[in-house]
């Protein structure tokens, strides 16, 4: 078994906030987070595939057409935009960084050629915060 991570960045910004809490408790819990006026972050995103190497190729898996695969169904929903606003499969979830990563998965995993499969979503909020996520196992 081969894995393969490719790497890509975007932008975005997010607030915390539960709306079903006090304006109190939103601060207490998410403190800068739940700034009314959002915030936001330059994410690095790392998607791995897993597989057998291709014979004649030598590849696991085209490096080029997988950053394309991300481009056309995650960067191109999430670079640059709010993410409680402006991201469809968000809508009615925390905007989480866990929930942006299970949510990265849903979107790319339907389009993973079937003879290699989505092994993780690693995603970084900052250099020092960053999720991981296998699928539901």
């Amino acid at each position: 078994m081969v894995y393969l991570t490719r790497v890509e960045h975007f932008n975005a910004a997010h607030r915390l906030y539960n709306p079903s809490w006090s304006y109190e408790k939103n601060e207490a819990v998410f403190g800068k987070c739940a700034n009314e006026n959002w915030h936001g972050h330059n994410y690095e995103l790392h998607v791995t595939i897993r597989g057998e190497v291709d014979e004649d190729t030598g590849f696991l898996f085209d490096a080029k057409k997988l950053s394309m695969l991300i481009e056309e169904h995650v960067l191109e929903l999430l670079d640059h935009k709010n993410l409680n606003m402006d991201v469809p499969f968000l809508e009615g979830k925390m905007c989480s960084t866990e929930n942006l990563a299970k949510g990265i998965w849903n979107q790319l995993e339907p389009h993973i050629p079937g003879h290699v499969a989505l092994h993780c979503i690693k995603l970084y909020e900052t250099p020092r915060i960053f999720v991981e996520y296998y699928g539901e196992q």
